[in-house]
C-alpha cells in the first residue's frame, strides 16, 4: 500500500522500521562470525610479520618487538616495512592508507556504502605488516574496516537500499571491535556514537546482533575476557577522587588536542614534500625506527606495556618515556599516511598520563589513574564519550570505574568540543572536501502537523487537489511526510485534505514547511526570562495577604 505520491504508507510512530530489519539482522549474525575469524586471522598476521621482521623467525606466537636484539639496524625494518605498504597503496588501492575509521566514514558519507573488494584484502595485510615492522598502531582500525568491508561487499549481493548497505558495513565494523577487544556494547555505542550517523532500530538491530555474535565467537577463538584484567579499585572514591577525576579530564583533554593538532601538522608537512606520496611511510618509518632504538616500548601494538601500565607495574621513567616517544612517533607516522589503527596507541599514551599523574592524584589503587585517563583520552580524541566509559569497563571487567571514568571522559569531551572543531578522525573526512555533523536530535518536521503551517485562506476545489497529480497532503500528517512526498513527486506545494470528510482544507508550500526550522532556531537562540525575583517577592507577600 502506497501513500500519495508513490511512497509506502506507514502509520505514525516511535520508529520507522519493517519486517525487512530481520533480514539485515540475519545477514549480521553471519557477519558476527566472519569478523571474529578475520579478527583472529589478522593478529596471527601481524605475530608473522612481527617474527619476521624483528626475530627472522616464522611463527605465529605473540611477540614484542621491545625485545628485540637487532641494535641500530631496529632503524630499518620500519622503513623497509612502510616502504612495502607504500608500494601497495600505489598500486593496489590508495585507500589502504589512514587508519580504517575515517575511510569507513567517508565510504558511509560518500560512496554509498560500497568499498572496493580488494581492500578487504590489501588493508589487513598492510595494516600487519605495518604493526609488525614497529608501526605503533593498533589493530583494531584496519580490523574495522576490514570488517567493513565484508559487510559492505555480502550487501553489494543482495537487493539493498544505500542506508541497508551502511548498516550492514557498520555491523561488520562494530563485529570487527568487538571480536579484537571483547568489547561488544563499546563496540556498538563506537557504531552510534561515530559511523550510523542516526539512531534507528533499522540500523541498531543488526549492528548490536554482529557485535554480540563476534563476541561470543571470539570466546571459542580466543577465550574469555578481560583483555586487561586489573586490581580491585575501590567503590568510593571521595570528593578528592572526584576533584582527581576533574583534573585528568582536563588534562586527557589537552593531551587530546595536542596529539590532534600533531598528526594533522605531521600531514601537513609530508604534503609539502616535493616527493610522490608513496614514499611518505618510509620516512614516517625512518622517525619509527629512530623511536624504536631509543624507547623500544613504544614498537608494536604495544597491549603488553598497556596491561603493566593498569597493573601499576612501570616506573615514571619509563612511563614518560612511553608518552613522549610513543605520542611522537605516532603522530609522524600517522601523518605519513601508513596503515594502522588509534585505538590501542591512545589506550597506552592515555594510560601513559595517568601514571604521570599517579604522583600527585590521590592513591587510589594501582592503575586506577592510568585506567581513568585511557577512557578519557578516548572520549577527548575520538569525541565518543559513551564509547570510552564503558570501553574502560568492558577491558577490565572493573565495575568501579564507571563513575570516575565519566566524570573524567565528560570533561574531556567538554574541553576537545571547544577547542576543536573536528576529531582526529573527522578531521580527515573535511580535509577531502566533506562536511558531516556529529549532532543528533528530533527533526522539528517529524512533530508538526500539516494543519498547523497549512495556508487555509484559499482553499483549492477538491478537482484541482486531484489534479496535481494525485499528490496531496492531509491535515493531521506531519510535516516530515509532505516534505518527503513533495520531493517524491518534485512539487513545491500540494493541496490540504481533510481525512474524515475528503474535502480540500488548505495548501502547504515550501515556505510553509520552514515554520518548523523556524521554530527550531526560536527554541536555539531566543532567550527569555520566564520568572523574575520580583515575581517571586510578588507571590510570597500574596500569600502572606492571604
Amino acid at each position: 500500500m502506497h501513500e500519495p505520491g508513490g511512497l509506502p504508507t506507514q502509520e505514525p510512530g516511535d520508529f520507522t522500521a519493517t519486517p525487512r530489519v530481520f533480514l539485515l539482522a540475519l545477514i549480521a549474525c553471519a557477519l558476527g562470525v566472519i569478523s571474529a575469524y578475520l579478527s583472529v586471522w589478522l593478529i596471527a598476521l601481524i605475530n608473522i610479520c612481527t617474527n619476521l621482521f624483528f626475530f627472522q623467525r616464522f611463527s605465529t606466537a605473540p611477540a614484542s618487538p621491545a625485545m628485540h636484539t637487532l641494535g641500530p639496524w631496529v632503524i630499518a625494518v620500519p622503513v623497509v616495512g612502510s616502504l612495502i605498504v607504500g608500494l601497495m597503496a600505489r598500486f593496489g588501492s590508495e585507500r589502504i592508507r589512514g587508519h580504517g575509521i575515517p575511510e569507513a566514514i567517508e565510504s558511509i558519507l560518500i560512496k554509498g556504502s560500497r568499498v572496493e573488494p580488494n581492500l578487504a584484502i590489501l588493508k589487513p595485510i598492510s595494516a600487519a605488516i605495518s604493526i609488525g615492522s614497529g608501526g605503533p598502531f593498533g589493530a583494531e582500525g584496519p580490523i574495522i574496516m576490514t570488517g567493513g568491508a565484508f559487510g559492505s561487499l555480502i550487501a553489494q549481493f543482495v537487493h539493498l537500499s544505500s542506508a541497508e548497505r551502511k548498516t550492514l558495513l557498520v555491523a561488520g565494523a562494530a563485529a570487527g571491535m568487538s571480536a579484537t577487544f571483547a568489547t561488544p556494547l563499546a563496540a556498538v555505542l563506537l557504531a552510534v556514537e561515530l559511523l550510523l550517523f542516526e539512531w534507528k532500530p533499522r540500523s541498531f538491530i543488526p549492528v548490536a546482533i554482529a557485535s554480540a555474535t563476534a563476541a561470543a565467537a571470539r570466546r571459542y577463538l580466543v577465550g574469555l575476557g578481560p583483555l586487561f584484567p586489573v586490581p580491585a579499585h575501590p567503590i568510593f572514591i571521595g570528593p578528592w577522587g572526584l576533584v582527581g577525576c576533574v583534573f585528568a579530564g582536563l588534562a586527557a583533554g589537552a593531551l587530546s588536542y595536542l596529539l590532534t593538532r600533531a598528526v594533522y601538522a605531521s600531514e601537513d608537512a609530508f604534503e609539502h614534500l616535493p616527493i610522490h606520496w608513496m614514499w611518505w611511510p618510509a620516512i614516517g618509518g625512518i622517525a619509527i625506527g629512530v623511536g624504536g632504538l631509543l624507547f623500544p616500548q613504544a614498537l608494536g601494538v604495544g597491549y603488553d606495556v598497556i596491561a603493566a601500565l593498569l597493573q601499576g607495574n612501570v616506573p615514571r621513567s619509563e612511563v614518560l618515556g612511553i608518552l613522549v616517544v610513543k605520542s611522537s612517533i605516532w603522530a609522524i607516522a600517522l601523518g605519513s599516511g601508513t596503515s594502522g589503527g588509534v585505538l590501542a596507541p591512545l589506550l597506552m599514551m592515555g594510560g601513559a598520563l595517568g601514571g604521570l599523574e599517579s604522583a600527585v592524584l590521590p592513591n587510589l589503587g594501582a592503575g586506577f589513574w592510568p585506567l581513568v585517563s585511557m577512557a578519557a583520552i578516548l572520549g577527548g580524541t575520538m569525541r565518543s564519550p559513551f564509547t570510552g566509559v564503558v570501553f574502560a569497563l568492558e577491558l577490565t571487567h572493573d565495575v568501579n570505574i564507571i563513575l570516575p571514568a565519566l566524570v573524567a571522559v565528560t570533561v574531556a569531551h567538554g574541553f576537545t568540543v571547544l577547542t576543536l572543531r573536528r576529531s582526529i578522525l573527522t578531521e580527515k573526512v573535511a580535509r577531502r572536501g566533506f562536511h558531516l555533523s556529529r549532532e543528533y536530535e528530533v527533526d522539528p518536521l517529524e512533530i508538526i502537523f500539516v494543519r498547523e503551517v497549512m495556508s487555509a485562506d484559499t482553499v483549492p476545489s477538491l478537482h484541482e487537489a486531484l489534479h496535481w497529480n494525485s499528490a496531496f497532503a492531509y491535515s493531521d500528517e506531519t510535516l516530515k511526510v509532505v516534505v518527503n512526498r513533495m520531493a517524491n513527486a518534485h512539487l513545491t506545494q500540494l493541496p490540504v485534505l481533510d481525512r474524515e470528510s475528503g474535502q480540500p482544507a488548505g495548501i502547504v508550500t515550501l515556505s510553509d514547511l520552514l515554520q518548523g526550522r523556524v521554530q527550531l532556531l526560536e527554541a536555539e537562540h531566543r532567550r527569555e526570562r520566564v520568572f523574575s525575583i520580583p515575581f517571586l517577592f510578588q507571590s510570597t507577600t500574596l500569600r502572606k495577604v492571604r
